[in-house]
């Protein structure tokens, strides 16, 4: 695989090698206090420790990526902190890959420090992906995509979420002209395209965004800004509008399956047209089985096989 002089090696070929040996789950490590007490432990930064072993015991060896949500962490003050930054060390010493769900997303030197404190060899919480808001302009994220794509990481931009609140602000119509966030502006918001110009949501205005940049960071590959994309189920089965996801030459990760109601079928489905970019993703679903290890690496191994099987794909999708 082609890469830019001093770039390391691409998230994206690091997923596909995981992808192969273990299929496409991400496993959302994701310590509520109710789940520290129903696993017995307390919710407590001790507690905490404890999840945090059994978790990395059971996803090692077991599924490729796992997903640690910062805020189930964060509320446990520098305990939490520590644990959190052991648990990113330890899993990526095990091979995993780690996408720390952090939601970040401001302007300037801002986004400079969260970039710093995240993406990067020697990051005090380094990842190999992170998860952004785009709400203060995808062109504010320039120093995490820069720093994304030097050291090989992964940024990954909410666009369409699981929670139906986000529709109001997602399927909202971008004007040419209105700024320089996503569809305004000389950006990928103008002309007459999909995803640009009058009547384009702003889902789709992103996903244009985030493909030019892939364009221009990877040429010819999937490239270091990825997206957030909600599987459509049940009562979302028909979102409008279908969104062109393989344009956008990114990886996407589908939250909401399991407890939220979204099945293999229903990420299957979504993402027909690119099935090896997705990354599918499962946290109290999987987590429910602890805490024993064995039951958690059973339950882990079994949803990794359904989506194995959901989801055949050659690569990543050309």
């Amino acid at each position: 695989m082609w890469q830019p002089e001093g770039m390391a090696d691409s998230f994206a070929a690091r997923f596909a090698a995981v992808r192969a040996r273990f299929g496409p789950l991400v496993w959302g490590l994701d310590p509520s206090g109710d789940l520290l007490n129903a696993w017995g432990f307390g919710d407590t930064a001790a507690g905490l420790d404890r999840f945090a072993d059994i978790v990395l015991e059971a996803a090692a060896g077991t599924v490729g990526l796992v997903k640690p949500q910062s805020a189930f962490y964060e509320r446990h003050g520098w305990r939490g902190i520590r644990t959190l930054q052991r648990l990113l060390a330890s899993a990526r010493g095990a091979g995993l890959l780690t996408i720390l769900d952090v939601k970040r997303g401001d302007v300037g030197s801002t986004n400079d420090a969260y970039a710093e404190a995240f993406l990067g060899a020697g990051a005090p919480l380094e990842a190999d992906a992170v998860t952004v808001h785009p709400y203060l302009g995808l062109a504010a994220m320039g120093a995490f995509v820069s720093r994304a794509s030097s050291a090989g990481a992964c940024l990954l931009v909410v666009t369409r979420s699981s929670n139906p609140e986000g529709r109001i602000v997602q399927e909202a119509r971008v004007m040419p002209g209105t700024g320089d966030g996503p569809g305004t502006g000389d950006g990928p918001g103008t002309g007459d395209g999909p995803g640009t110009g009058v009547g384009h949501s702003v889902e789709e205005a992103l996903l244009a965004e985030i493909g030019t940049l892939n364009a221009a960071l990877a040429p010819g590959q999937i490239g270091p800004v990825g997206a957030v994309v909600a599987p459509a189920h049940l009562d979302r089965a028909h979102l409008e509008p279908a969104l062109d996801l393989p344009a956008a030459h990114a990886l996407f990760l589908a939250p909401g399956v399991g407890a939220q109601g979204a099945t293999s079928a229903d990420v299957a489905r979504t993402f027909a047209a690119c099935p090896g970019r997705v990354m599918p993703s499962a946290s109290r679903l999987l987590l429910s089985a602890g805490p024993d290890p064995g039951a958690l690496r059973d339950a882990a191994a079994a949803l990794a096989a359904k989506f194995r099987a959901a989801l055949p794909a050659t690569g990543l999708d050309g």
